[in-house]
């Protein structure tokens, strides 16, 4: 039997492996259809300004991720589900907002999360094979593989990861891999699986940690941003550069193998930077929690936050020759249309009457002019919003706020009493939603401390406390100087 490898296949090893992996009884199965692959890119503490195609950060250099958005789409209110990366990760995973099945914030069991359908589970019912690479905080690491997900690396920093297949693309017993920067390891292992699967519709879940702490970049990278500025920027600049070249290693070889034509991309962080209000450029090796180097400006806020800095992040969409190139979309999208979004382009319209994002190819082509969504809504832990049109509420504990985000994206000017109208009707919509989570409702919450200094400082205005960073301790910060000079020794060359 011929199968139509369409030119894929450029050496006998490929060959090899390929018809190993998959078997002449199975040949027919695994033959390539119109569905389309589907990549998620999901960078981690990546703050708004943060990606070159924004234009505002003038030292940021992302030319591969600016690359898909000049040929594809940039959404310029782009969310997540949460400001923290559990159940922003959950929400987009499952396609669900993760309220309503008890995954709202770090601290919370993620058991709940293991009975959720999520991307991969959908799309394997469709035909796909499916991968995953770099972090995932949502359970057992070595129990990824019970999610749906065939090939996996998990690998978040230089200490041992663990993976099922390596870098040539040859399955092996789970087993834990040692060596190397996670950064650049994880894109290899996303190149060899679009190569090993490439005769068959593939999802890939790309997940890396990163510009989020402990900061970690390699020389190589850190020798890009040469000049005067806090070392914690220059990390976050370095890290993101390290993400950039390992999308444009994915582009190119999508494009060796005539798969650009045929794979939607999406790419997003999962919540916005941590700033800690001041942005210390404290010890990398002493505050491993404090500020990640990115940026959100000009959002208000921070990670932690359901202020426009915590939850709206760089957000892209590319399908060369079917989404129209050089878009900025401008109505609100968020990470739970792109479960909607795969399983409707891999023929699935009938299994997604769960979800609660929507399909966007209709709005992103051009089919359909009108807003992907009626409203938004958010909930976490004593913070909850709605975004409806122009209009958004957010509620603090017993703090409200009303934002023209029209007007006023950086949430500058608080509405609540020219608008009270407004407020009363989105307060109701709210509390409406707050019925349908786990636990139900949005009223008699009390803010924590932290997040008392954050709303006063970003949303009421008030003068910020003086920052009050613990010391390191030295002999722990000259031990963890000593690992980091041999994780790094251990990371360059790169394998």
């Amino acid at each position: 039997m011929k199968i139509p490898f369409y030119n894929l296949c450029k050496s006998f090893e490929y060959l090899t492996i390929l018809l190993i992996a998959t078997g002449q009884a199975k040949a027919t199965e695994n033959i390539r259809t119109d569905k389309p692959n589907v990549i998620v890119i999901f960078t981690d503490d990546h703050g708004w300004a943060d990606l070159g195609a924004q234009g505002v950060a003038a030292d940021i250099r992302t030319p591969n991720l600016d690359a898909l958005a000049v040929g594809g789409l940039r959404a310029e209110c782009g969310y997540v589900t949460a400001p923290q990366c559990v159940p922003s990760r959950a929400g987009l995973l499952s396609g669900r907002y993760q309220n309503r099945f008890g995954v709202e914030h770090n601290g919370l069991s993620v058991d709940p999360f293991q009975g959720e359908r999520n991307i991969a589970e959908r799309l394997k019912e469709a035909g796909y094979v499916t991968g995953m690479a770099g972090k995932w905080h949502l359970g057992e690491n070595e129990k990824i593989t019970e999610h749906g997900f065939d090939k996996v690396f998990f690998k978040h920093s230089n200490a041992p990861g663990f993976w099922n297949m390596n870098l040539q693309g040859q399955e092996i017993e789970p087993t834990t891999h040692r060596g190397g920067y996670h950064l650049e390891l994880i894109a290899d292992f996303a190149c060899a699986f679009i190569k090993r699967h490439a005769d068959q519709p593939f999802f890939f879940y790309l997940a890396p940690r990163a510009p989020h702490t402990p900061l970690d970049a390699t020389e190589k990278y850190t020798a890009r941003f040469p000049g005067e500025m806090p070392e914690r920027r220059r990390q976050a600049l370095a890290m993101i550069s390290a993400i950039d070249d390992g999308i444009g290693r994915m582009m190119q070889t999508l494009r060796e193998l005539n798969l650009e034509e045929s794979t939607l991309i999406f790419a997003m962080g999962d919540n916005g930077a941590p700033l800690k209000i001041h942005q210390l450029d404290s010890p990398l090796d002493g505050d491993a929690g404090g500020w990640d180097g990115s940026i959100n400006a000009p959002m208000n806020g921070e990670k932690g936050m359901l202020s426009e800095g915590g939850i709206r992040t760089p957000w892209l969409a590319y399908w060369k020759d079917t989404i129209p190139a050089g878009q900025v979309f401008k109505h609100p999208v968020i990470s739970l249309d792109v479960a909607a979004t795969a399983v409707a382009v891999a023929g699935l319209t009938e299994k997604q009457t769960d979800l609660d994002g929507v399909n966007l190819m209709p709005h992103f082509t051009g089919q359909t002019s009108a807003p992907p969504h009626e409203r938004l809504y958010w909930r976490w832990a004593a913070q909850s919003a709605v975004r409806e049109g122009r209009w958004k509420l957010l509620r603090g504990g017993p703090r409200e706020y009303l934002y023209d985000l029209d007007a006023d994206p950086s949430e500058k000017h608080n509405l609540l009493t020219q608008h009270a109208a407004v407020a009363d009707r989105l307060r109701e919509q709210l509390r409406s939603w707050a019925t349908q989570l786990v636990p139900p409702g949005v009223d008699d919450l009390t803010l924590p401390p932290a997040a008392r200094d954050f709303f006063d400082y970003y949303l009421d205005g008030k003068p910020a406390t003086e920052p009050n960073p613990t010391p390191p301790n030295p002999d722990r910060r000259e031990l963890r100087k000593k690992e980091r000079k041999e994780q790094r020794k251990k990371a360059e060359p790169h394998p």
